[in-house]
């Protein structure tokens, strides 16, 4: 086939195996170019194929030189499909990391569900025995419990609804999006997808299963933002999740885990493209970060937070326990400077105070197009074998 991008709303339908394995590749030569990082030697991920939960597989190895499960929920190509671009990111890095002398296996599922917990647990057994990180970096619109209730989260505000200017991705013009408040049932089930019961499920199923090392830390990802996007996201029902995650990391702590959240810059990811506003932001956020020179990808981010946090005896955080490594986005100078453009952008100055070239080539990116060193033209083949654990 020759792959071409196919974008539809928030969503691009296709993806390029070889453009997703330059994007593997990058990401691992940046790691390597850096310091290594004395932590977790073996390490499980869940949410391994894409973002922040691919790029900490990438830093856990590269940079610790660690042993990693990852868990991943995927699609192979079929007929004139390709698979997902997860898929493609994972198959590319177990062949990178296994060529370099690495432990790198996969398995592909829900990782909400309980078969899941048990194949992995079965998993660490046969293989490493126990493990002393785990990462949380699950994205999911939806969830079913173990009951077989189906919860889907929703994208909306609290209470009120909130109007404001956001970028219209198929038009790139600057248009005006309403965001209705959720119904309590919806905030409880966007708290049920993506506050933190299961991320507490997962470790008491590796800790009851004994397969947890004794100074075993896992972390957790979240986002707070800049005051533009509270309404629809730190004071939404993704916010009430997060608040969630924030009150289970204490739990844990207090049962005896050592549970760590990390609030990360935002970034343009597949879940992001979604929320209305929070492209325009990013966009404008980018033009600001940049011009100041304190503008980081995703792999930047996380090693920045393996190597200068989670690697420290007492990692510095906030006072709700919690590691910053939006420091560079919420610096007073630079959030100072997004809501002076965020004011003054329209459709007809967006490239001076947005940068949407940038916001698209990360776009393009996440599913393996846009690399400059790739033929898009060529005829490749959309079947790529991915060696998963059975």
């Amino acid at each position: 086939m020759i792959i071409k991008p196919r974008v539809k709303d928030f969503i691009c339908l296709t993806s390029h195996p070889e453009g997703c394995k330059e994007n593997v590749r990058r990401q691992i030569e940046y790691v390597k170019s850096q310091p290594k990082v004395e932590l977790g030697k073996r390490v499980l991920v869940l949410g391994a194929s894409t973002g922040y939960g691919l790029a900490s597989r990438i830093c856990a190895t590269y940079a610790s030189g660690a042993s990693t499960i990852g868990v991943i929920f995927d699609k192979p190509a079929h007929g004139k499909r390709t698979a997902t671009a997860g898929w493609y990111n994972t198959a590319a890095f177990e062949e990178f990391a296994k060529n370099d002398g690495y432990y790198a296996k996969t398995i592909n599922g829900d990782a909400f569900s309980q078969t899941i917990k048990e194949k992995t647990i079965e998993l660490i057994k046969k293989d490493l025995g126990k493990i002393d990180m785990v990462v949380y970096s699950l994205a999911a619109p939806r969830r079913t419990t173990d009951d077989g209730t189906m919860y889907s989260s929703v994208l909306k505000t609290v209470d009120e609804p909130f109007t404001a200017k956001t970028l219209n991705l198929k038009t790139n013009e600057l248009t005006e999006a309403t965001l209705p408040p959720a119904t309590p049932e919806e905030v409880e089930a966007t708290i049920k997808v993506m506050g933190g019961e299961d991320w507490a499920d997962w470790m008491h199923a590796l800790k009851d299963a004994d397969v947890l090392t004794e100074n075993a830390c896992t972390v957790a990802y979240s986002y707070i933002g800049s005051k533009i996007t509270y309404p629809i996201y730190y004071e939404g029902t993704i916010g009430a999740a997060k608040q969630h995650l924030y009150k289970t990391a204490d739990a844990l702590r207090q049962e005896g885990f050592n549970a760590i959240i990390s609030v990360n810059k935002a970034l343009v990811t597949q879940s992001s493209s979604a929320i209305p506003i929070v492209p325009l932001y990013v966009a404008v956020m980018y033009r600001v970060m940049k011009d100041k020179n304190v503008h980081e990808g995703t792999i930047e981010q996380m090693y920045r937070l393996w190597h200068e946090y989670l690697s420290q005896p007492q990692p510095k955080v906030d006072d709700e326990h919690r590691i910053r490594i939006d420091d560079l986005e919420m610096r007073d100078d630079v959030q100072n400077t997004i809501f002076e453009y965020w004011d003054k952008v329209t459709t007809e100055n967006l490239t001076q105070y947005a940068d949407v070239d940038g916001y698209w080539n990360d776009f393009y990116n996440l599913f393996g197009f846009g690399f400059d060193n790739v033929d898009y033209d060529a005829d490749v083949n959309p079947e790529v074998n991915l060696d998963l654990v059975e």
